[in-house]
């Protein structure tokens, strides 16, 4: 039985990045996959969808480039080859991950892992089973798609990975619930002709944005994209038949092609025998871990969607280099509090920090400043006009509490934002900070000036 220093289990954004930062730090380090390298993330999530999005996305731009001087005819969308495209791109991701756990010492192991007890790991794959002795374990699995109950088992009937796996679009959909993942899928799909129907059971769709965000981007989908988006509203059945798939919402009857189910994910947990190694999870099966990605086995660490915090790649890789540093010796890392989410509908929106409904339900004061694309030199010369970025700015201190930015290259802009955030800056400090003119990035500059009513290139603020 081989034994090594680390253990970590799942190779997706969180395992993979913790395994290669202990090898970096000297330690000896496995890591078992039971599926494919990259996890859901570069498989079956971001990765896929964002090679399909960008191929709608500029299907849409062609289709609507008239107004800036190109005339295209004949303009179709090739979605297998467009499915080609994604293939392509995560199987040479897939390969570099594999060279660098390769390069850095990593030895991999493929199978399903199970804890025989705290410190000793089986493996089995369709070679037999094995044995590892782990100085210190990471788990670090992530989590998949919840499929309702009450949904019939169909080919017409599917979940995020299923639908990312289809080679051919049908002629209509309807998507089952109003978080980032559904929206981003109704869009993709919108905009390359299918007639998409979203079903929210709460009051509106992403609800973690503040309400003129989600006006925005409502807005867009309804008018632009034609998507109908029924919120406040229940799925209450969903029957076959041979032309497809009859819907009953409400008083509303709907004939559809397809139901994509996007109604939220549960941790990967499945035959890792946890109570084994005597790993407390709590009600919704995630596993418990405190700000260091710390479990209540003193050796077993865990980190990403199997822990039940911020369900974000980049969140999972930054808690895995952290907790990999902490095995390895180095002062313990708290997982960081500033982080940074992108959701690519149309238009993108991006966030960071606190929101005006946060601070609002903790009784907080804040101030906001806000700039509007159409306002924006860089904007208007491009014919990308729709949206606008937002500050959250504490009023006593200035500080720069949150942002927001919703419109064209939103999840390229808050990168910015969040910098500002993590050192503290204040409204202040970013509006004296120069920004090339002309460029997108501008507009925080303008909207920290418009936090204090100072903005050169936007009317002035009416008085009270």
């Amino acid at each position: 039985m081989e034994t090594f220093d680390l253990v970590v289990i799942g190779a997706g954004p969180g395992g993979y990045p913790c395994a290669i930062r202990a090898a970096q730090l000297g330690a000896s380090v496995a890591i078992i996959e039971r599926e494919q390298l990259g996890g859901t993330c570069l498989n079956w999530g971001c990765i896929p969808t964002k090679a399909l999005i960008s191929g709608a996305e500029l299907y849409s731009r062609i289709s609507d480039a008239t107004t800036r001087g190109i005339k295209a005819t004949g303009v179709a969308i090739d979605y297998a080859a467009l499915v080609a495209h994604k293939n392509r791109a995560v199987e040479q991701l897939r390969n570099g991950i594999n060279q660098l756990l390769h390069a850095h010492g990593v030895k991999q192991f493929s199978g399903t892992a199970r804890f025989v007890d705290r410190t000793t790991l089986e493996i089995k794959s369709a070679d037999g089973t094995a044995r590892l002795s782990a100085k210190k374990v990471v788990i670090a699995t992530g989590s998949t798609s919840v499929m309702p109950a009450f949904l019939p088992e169909h080919p017409r009937v599917v979940e995020s990975r299923a639908f990312l796996g289809m080679e051919e679009l049908p002629e209509s959909l309807l998507v089952l619930g109003g978080g980032y993942i559904g929206c981003e899928l109704a869009c993709m799909a919108a905009q390359c002709g299918v007639k998409v129907t979203i079903v929210e059971l709460l009051e509106d769709i992403l609800l973690v944005l503040d309400p003129d965000v989600r006006r925005e981007v409502r807005t867009h989908m309804e008018q632009k994209l034609g998507i109908r988006v029924m919120t406040g509203r229940s799925l209450d059945s969903v029957a076959a038949d041979g032309s497809g798939l009859t819907c009953k919402c409400g008083n509303d009857t709907l004939h559809v092609g397809m139901v994509l189910a996007a109604v939220g994910r549960r941790p990967v947990t499945d035959g890792l025998n946890l109570e084994a190694a005597g790993i407390k999870t709590d009600e919704r099966g995630f596993v418990r871990v405190d700000e260091f990605g710390r479990t209540n086995v003193a050796n077993i660490f865990a980190v990403g969607d199997v822990t039940g915090r911020v369900q974000l790649a980049h969140y999972a890789t930054a808690q895995g280099i952290a907790v990999a540093e902490t095995v390895c010796g180095q002062k313990p890392r708290k997982f960081e509090s500033v982080v940074p989410c992108v959701i690519f509908t149309s238009p993108e929106i991006a966030f960071v920090g606190l929101t005006e409904e946060e601070a609002r339900k903790q009784n907080r004061q804040v101030l906001t400043g806000k700039f509007r694309y159409s306002a924006l030199g860089r904007a208007v010369a491009a014919g990308e006009t729709s949206g606008f970025v937002k500050w959250i700015v504490d009023p006593e201190t200035d500080q720069l509490l949150g942002a927001a930015a919703v419109g064209p290259h939103a999840t390229e802009l808050i990168a910015e934002a969040a910098v500002a955030v993590r050192a503290e800056l204040t409204a202040t400090e970013l509006a004296h900070t120069i920004h090339a003119h002309p460029t997108f990035g501008e507009m925080w500059m303008e909207a920290a000036h418009a936090v204090h009513g100072q903005c050169i290139h936007a009317p002035p603020r009416r008085k009270k």
